[in-house]
């Protein structure tokens, strides 16, 4: 069976699609959370629709409707900016996983965008596997690390920063205004510890921007590698998922 978006489907199409062999992938991208002045706040839901896509091409799985808030208390300080609380992502992870798993799927995997996020996602799985469901998901920062020390030449970052706009090059463009791109960096800072923040005396990472890297150095190109170096990692993960079902 190829790849299926169930959001495209009927109920009578889905309760053909999901069986106790089927993955499904549930992307969690969020759909307001700063990301400084060149991407909208829309950027994560973005990131991981187009991810969902290129995944949907290689991968015979279902594909969730994306998760559009989670945990991300690291932005709190900057308008348009959501969070929930992570009891609460647990509990909205565990709830919509249940829903689908009901009808049969068994394995599921988070096409995960954010890094906090990970803190919620754990206790997830936790929760799930004592109901014979397996959640497996991505890890951004271990993910990306490999293909990041190949391409990127900025001094440092890791929001809104050389990677991910080059990313966003690739897969929203048009979500891009590289007129107002700007580097915000300075990781000798006096409280560098905690989420970014606005107030130069606050607690946290200081960032007036809302930017924490150089996004003018991103490229397209880089974008493209980044890009595919994340899908083949995703894929590896399902397939691993895949196979661990079956001994």
């Amino acid at each position: 069976m190829p790849a299926v978006f169930l959001r495209d489907l009927t109920w009578l199409e889905a309760e053909k699609a999901l069986g106790e062999e089927t993955i499904v992938v549930l992307p969690i991208g969020a759909a307001a959370k700063e990301h400084g002045p060149h991407l909208r706040l829309d950027n994560d839901e973005r990131l991981a629709d187009g991810y969902a896509r290129l995944l949907a091409d290689l991968d015979d799985v279902v594909i969730a409707p994306t998760l559009t808030y989670h945990f991300y208390p690291a932005f709190a300080e900057y308008p348009g900016s959501t969070s929930l609380r992570l009891e609460t992502a647990r509990d909205l992870t565990v709830d919509v996983v249940r829903s689908i798993a009901r009808h049969g799927p068994r394995r599921f995997y988070a096409l995960n965008t954010g890094v906090s996020t990970v803190r919620a996602l754990e206790p997830a799985a936790a929760e799930l596997m004592n109901e014979g469901i397996t959640l497996r998901y991505t890890d951004v920062i271990a993910t990306l690390r490999p293909i990041e020390r190949e391409v990127a030449q900025q001094e440092g970052g890791s929001h809104a920063d050389e990677i991910e706009t080059s990313i966003m090059l690739v897969l929203a463009p048009d979500r891009v205004d590289m007129s107002r791109a700007v580097k915000d960096y300075t990781p000798d800072g006096p409280n560098t510890k905690g989420g970014l923040t606005r107030d130069p005396a606050g607690q946290g990472t200081y960032s007036p921007t809302g930017t924490w890297g150089d996004p003018t150095l991103a490229s397209r190109e880089k974008g493209r590698k980044v890009v595919e170096a994340f899908i083949r990692a995703v894929a590896t993960d399902i397939e691993t998922l895949r196979l661990a079902s079956r001994r």
